[in-house]
Formats: structure tokens, C-alpha cells, sequence
């Protein structure tokens, strides 16, 4: 035989023998593994099962807390199917046996006493993590500024009991004078009961830390939020997001301005550059301005300008030599040039 074809045979049949062995200390690796896994498992439901003491054994001491946490949507989740460890006072305290047995040792369960806001929030990202709304909340500026989920949601009580039960400190009630409503209807809608289990309603909530935003919201042109159209969460993603300012929607930050401002979208023929590249708060302020239309100049043809101007620099988008802005006709851009978002009959943006 040829030694070339007989070296051949014997690489190929030790190729196979190697799959072979792999294949077989793969799958009782599986097995194993498996097995080590299944078992463990079985003995730890089996004692959580017998060191939860449910709910209404917690009523007995803490009836307050008890009462006001059956009306949250936390207290539903029994009716919802859920598992019962994953439901009631003992989801996140842990279970309760030890610490009835123990005469209500407070060491003998989690009281979430002095531990950190990251700590805390861990603990409610044990079953909120999974939500799109809430999946990045690691990469959010909340989270990087210990900004827990407690400080903005009251895990026990709805607002209305809150103010009795943890003090007047997190009742809806105790709002600063620099951020209460201004209007009869932003008022009335502060007194609404809040959604999401939160311990007051936006934007009072949000204006507690971002106080400062409150100027511009009571700038001339402002969105309606102080006035209870609009909420914070509209725009913003409190729990995190990739955008700027965690913006809502992850296809970009002015995806939060289009939901409203459809027509602004396109895609459109002509399209405006900077419209695109670098979105709508180039021109724009989003919270308030003193100008028309939320602008960040008062003159229309001043903003204009500070990219068409005339300085001849090469691939520069310049103003034709006509345009005498020393005369009325030539001081208003938008007089002629109507579709500055973008059109679709003239590269111009003309009507």
C-alpha cells in the first residue's frame, strides 16, 4: 500500500475515534451536570415551601402595612398565578418562619434596614428586570447616582396611605412651593391618585430632584407639563436608556419628539441636514424657551445664519448674494423657504 494513503487512513480513523470519545464525555457530562442540578433543586423548593408563612401570618403584627399593601397591584399576583414565593410580603423580605418563630427577630428576615439604594433595587430587579422598560436600568444615570427604585415607588402602600404610614416626608401632600402646578387642572391632577405605585405624580416627583427644569417649563413657550398634559415619562425613560438624556425609544433621541410632530418625520425628497444628523434640539429648546416655537434664538434668520452665512468657506451651505438682510423682505427665512424640515417638491424648502 502506499505509505501516503496508508498515513491518510490512520489520521482519519483517529479523527473519528477523538469525535467519538468527545461525543460520549459531552453527554455524560450533561447528564451529570443535570442530575447535580435537579436535585439541589427539588430539596431547596422543598424547604422554601415549608419556611413560608404567607402574608396573612404577617397581618397579625403589621396590620397597617398589611391593609394598605392589599390594595396594590404587589397583592394581585397571587390571583395572577404566580408562584408563592414570588408573591406577598415574603417576595421580598424573604421567608418569614424563622423571624415568627424567632418572636418577630428582626434579624431573622430582610427589613432592607441600612442597606444601600443599589441593594434595595436589586431586590425589585429580581422580577422588573425583564421588562424592556426597565432591562437598562443598570446603565442609567438613576442607578450610577444611587437613586433606588424605593425613592420613587412605594413598594407597601398607595399613595393615599403613605403619608400615614411613613410620614409626611413621602406623602403627596408635601410639595415644595417651587413645584406645585400652576394651573386649576395641573392642581386637580396632582391630587389624581399616581400610577405605578408611585409615592407622588409627575412631574412633582421628577421636579423633586430636577427642580431646576421648572424654569423652563414656565418659560412663554413651554410643553404642557406643569399643566398635567404631559408627563415627564413621555420623553424620558426613567429607568434607564442608550440615548441622550435617557430619551425614550432606542431609534433615536428625536423618536420621543416624532411621536407628536409626525410630519416632521419624512423621510421627505429634500431633506434638511441637520435635521437628521443632529436632530431637533439644534434648533430647539425641549423643555421651554422664550421664543416662538421653543427656538434657541429669538431671531428666526439668526439661527438661519449661524450656518448659512456668508463666508465663502468651501462645501459650506452660503446664503445667495441677493439676500440683503439689511431689509425686510430678506429677514425672515421661513417667509419663503416655508419646509424647513424637509421637502418634497423643492431642494429649498420652498412651499
Amino acid at each position: 500500500m502506499d505509505p501516503l494513503k496508508h498515513i491518510k487512513i490512520l489520521v482519519i480513523a483517529g479523527c473519528l475515534a477523538l469525535g467519538l470519545v468527545l461525543v460520549t464525555v459531552s453527554s455524560l457530562s450533561v447528564k451529570t451536570e443535570a442530575s447535580d442540578k435537579s436535585a439541589p433543586a427539588v430539596t431547596a423548593a422543598k424547604t422554601a415551601q415549608s419556611d413560608f408563612v404567607g402574608s396573612e401570618t404577617c397581618q397579625t403584627c403589621h396590620e397597617d402595612q398589611f391593609n394598605s399593601f392589599s390594595k396594590t397591584k404587589h397583592s394581585r399576583l397571587a390571583h395572577a398565578g404566580w408562584k408563592a414565593e414570588k408573591q406577598g410580603c415574603e417576595s421580598c423580605h424573604g421567608p418569614g418562619k424563622a423571624h415568627v418563630e424567632g418572636g418577630g427577630d428582626k434579624t431573622k428576615i430582610r427589613t432592607f434596614e441600612g442597606e444601600t439604594p443599589k441593594q434595595k433595587s436589586e431586590a425589585c430587579l429580581t422580577c422588573h428586570s425583564g421588562k424592556e422598560e426597565h432591562n437598562n436600568y443598570l446603565r442609567g444615570e438613576h442607578w450610577r447616582n444611587d437613586i433606588g427604585c424605593v425613592d420613587c415607588h412605594s413598594p407597601h402602600a398607595t399613595s393615599k396611605d403613605a403619608e400615614r404610614l411613613v410620614g409626611p416626608a413621602v406623602g403627596r401632600h408635601d410639595i415644595a412651593s417651587s413645584i406645585v402646578p400652576l394651573s386649576p387642572f395641573g392642581e386637580r391632577s396632582s391630587r389624581v391618585e399616581p400610577e405605578k405605585m408611585l409615592v407622588r405624580n409627575e412631574p412633582q416627583l421628577c421636579l423633586t430632584c430636577h427642580n431646576e427644569m421648572k424654569a423652563q417649563f414656565t418659560q412663554p413657550f413651554h410643553h404642557r407639563v406643569l399643566e398635567g398634559t404631559m408627563k415627564c415619562s413621555d420623553c424620558h425613560n426613567p429607568h434607564g436608556g442608550f440615548e441622550q438624556k435617557q430619551a425614550k425609544l432606542a431609534v433615536g433621541v428625536d423618536a420621543a419628539c416624532i411621536k407628536c410632530h409626525a410630519d416632521k418625520q419624512g423621510p421627505f425628497v429634500y431633506e434638511h441636514a441637520p435635521a437628521k444628523v443632529e436632530g431637533c434640539t439644534m434648533c430647539h429648546n425641549p423643555h421651554g424657551s422664550a421664543n416662538a416655537k421653543m427656538l434657541t434664538r429669538s431671531n428666526t434668520a439668526q439661527l438661519c445664519l449661524e450656518c448659512h452665512s456668508n463666508l465663502q468657506t468651501p462645501g459650506a451651505p452660503n446664503t445667495p448674494s441677493f439676500h440683503n438682510i439689511t431689509t425686510a423682505r430678506f429677514q425672515s427665512c421661513t417667509t419663503c423657504h416655508a419646509k424647513i424640515h424637509g421637502s418634497n417638491t423643492h431642494p429649498f424648502f420652498f412651499r
